[in-house]
C-alpha cells in the first residue's frame, strides 16, 4: 500500500504499528522516525497541497481534526474522491483505539492487537508508580503565550499528568482546550508551570519572559524556578509518544519514584 499521513501524531502512529515504509508522503510538521524525513513534503497540517497528494496515488490517506482547521483537508479528501480515515484522538483510550483502527485500515489488524497491548501496559506500569504519590503538584500547562491557550479536562495532557502523580491546574474546565489570560493563571498558583508551545522547539522557548508578565515574579513556583521548557513532540501531539513524554516528566517531578524507568 502506498500511505500518506497529513498530521504529525499520524505519522508517529504508523511507525508504532511498524509501517513507516508504507508512507509515501507526510506533513511538513512530521519529524519522526528519522527515516521519513526524505519523503515528499506536502505542506503544514493546516495548509495540504491537495494537488500533491492526489500526484502521489495513495492508497489511503490517514487524516486529523487534532487541530481546528484541519477539516478543509477532509473535505478536499472527499471532494477528490481519495481514499482516506480520520483520527481524531483526544484521550490514551482513544490513540490506543486508533492504533487498531489504523491497522486494520493498513490490512494488518494483528499489529494494531499488539501495538495497543504494549501501549495499554506501558500507561498501566505509569499510573501505577503515581497512584503511590500523595503529595501531587498541580501544573499549568502552557500551549501558547498570547493569547493563552492551555488544555482543559477533556485532553491527554491532563490524563498525563495524573499518570505521573501530578494535577493539570484547569481540569475543572470540561473542554480540549481553554483560551484564558495570565491573571486567571497567577488566581490559580500552579506548583509548576509546563512550557509546551505547540510548533515551536524546545530550544526556542526562554523561560525568562514567564518572570515579566504582570505579578508573575511573586509566583512561589517562579520564585523556586519551577518552570519546564518541555519537547513540544512528546506532550502536544495525541501519539504514543506520550509515554516518553509521561516519563520525562516523571523524571523531572518525582525522581525517585521514575529514576528506573526507560
Amino acid at each position: 500500500m502506498r500511505i500518506i499521513s497529513i498530521c504529525p501524531s499520524n505519522t508517529e502512529i504508523i511507525e508504532y504499528l511498524g509501517l513507516s515504509q508504507l508512507l509515501v508522503g507526510v506533513d511538513d510538521y512530521s519529524d519522526w522516525p528519522e527515516s521519513i524525513k526524505t519523503l515528499p513534503r506536502l505542506g503544514p497540517d493546516l495548509s495540504i497541497d491537495m494537488d500533491k497528494v492526489e500526484s502521489l496515488q495513495p492508497d489511503l490517506v490517514i487524516a486529523s481534526l487534532s487541530v481546528p482547521g484541519m477539516e478543509k483537508n477532509i473535505e478536499q479528501l472527499e471532494s477528490r474522491k481519495i481514499p482516506y480515515i480520520v483520527l481524531n484522538p483526544q484521550s490514551f483510550s482513544d490513540i490506543e483505539s486508533d492504533l487498531k483502527v489504523t491497522a486494520v485500515a493498513l490490512g494488518k489488524p494483528e499489529l494494531g492487537v499488539t501495538a495497543s497491548q504494549q501501549f495499554r501496559s506501558k500507561i498501566d506500569a505509569i499510573k501505577t508508580i503515581g497512584n503511590r504519590i500523595s503529595n501531587k503538584p498541580t501544573l499549568y500547562w502552557e500551549w501558547w503565550p498570547k493569547p493563552v491557550f492551555t488544555p482543559g479536562k477533556i485532553n491527554w495532557l491532563t490524563e498525563l499528568s495524573e499518570l505521573v502523580g501530578a494535577s493539570n491546574a484547569y481540569k475543572d474546565v470540561d473542554l480540549a482546550s481553554v483560551q484564558t489570560d495570565w491573571d486567571d493563571v497567577y488566581k490559580r498558583n500552579p506548583d509548576y508551570i509546563c512550557l509546551a508551545w505547540v510548533g515551536v522547539r524546545k530550544d526556542k522557548v526562554n523561560p525568562e519572559i514567564i518572570k515579566k508578565r504582570p505579578g508573575w515574579d511573586q509566583l512561589e513556583c517562579v520564585k523556586k524556578e519551577q518552570i519546564l521548557v518541555l519537547e513540544e513532540e512528546l506532550f502536544c501531539r495525541p501519539s504514543p509518544r506520550l509515554i516518553e513524554g509521561a516519563i520525562r516528566l516523571g523524571k523531572l517531578l518525582h525522581p525517585s519514584q521514575f529514576s528506573h524507568l526507560d
